[in-house]
């Protein structure tokens, strides 16, 4: 115990001391020019946010601008499809019928055929009739005043038509045309009718009350694509054999 006490021994134990005691006194001690403690995470997010920004494009959805409009897709496969069936193979008449939706937005075969179906029906039908108005707002001015004229002559004479619209079990497209003013279509009707005209006193002039029979037309309509007026009128007509 004596040796382990021993002067040189005390002497270190001493210096030793001291030195610890320095060294955690600087070590302890802040002079105010540390850096500050790092956000470990938030400094690996700063260093992969920089990565990713040097090389990676950003992903941006596609504006409405650049994106395909697929209803205008679809339409126009559907304009194609409807061109190629009442076209029938008659490649003029194919080029015609492109011609007017190109040149008409509104135009489709299809649409304008049921369109053509409703106005030879009410055409026809007022005709027999002698309804004017109707035939005003459906027929070219030229065309309106045939009309009109017949009409006439036929209430001069005191007769009257019987007339009942039995169907049209035929109607297709003849030609289609745009000459830069007015998109032309002419259609062909095939349609059954019932008619008899008698005279002032009933007897019968013309025509079948007890019998269908067929008659056959063909009419133009035409439509200016850049009028407001979204209706086309018939501006030919002819009495088909």
């Amino acid at each position: 115990m004596d040796d382990f006490l021993d002067l040189p021994t005390l002497i270190a134990i001493v210096v030793a001391v001291f030195v610890l005691f320095r060294l955690r006194s600087v070590l302890g001690t802040r002079t105010g020019n540390e850096r500050p403690p790092v956000d470990r995470s938030r400094s690996a997010n700063t260093e992969s946010k920089a990565d990713t920004d040097d090389t990676v494009v950003p992903i941006r959805p596609h504006s409405p601008a650049s994106a395909p409009d697929l209803d205008d897709e679809r339409r126009a496969r559907k304009l194609e499809a409807e061109i190629d069936q009442f076209s029938r193979g008659d490649m003029e008449l194919a080029e015609g019928l492109k011609a007017a939706a190109a040149a008409d937005s509104t135009f489709t075969p299809k649409s304008f055929l049921e369109g053509a179906k409703a106005a030879y029906e009410m055409i026809i039908t007022a005709y027999a009739e002698g309804d004017r108005q109707t035939l005003k707002n459906l027929l070219e001015k030229d065309v309106f005043e045939g009309f009109q004229r017949a009409i006439a002559d036929r209430e001069a004479a005191g007769h009257k038509v019987d007339f009942t619209f039995v169907g049209l079990p035929k109607i297709e497209f003849s030609q289609a045309e745009d000459d830069r003013k007015n998109v032309l279509v002419t259609i062909r009707f095939h349609a059954e009718v019932v008619s008899a005209t008698r005279n002032a006193v009933g007897d019968l002039v013309e025509g079948n009350a007890d019998q269908v029979q067929m008659i056959a037309d063909e009419w133009t309509f035409a439509r200016n694509p850049k009028s407001r007026d979204p209706n086309w009128k018939v501006v030919t007509t002819n009495q088909l054999d």
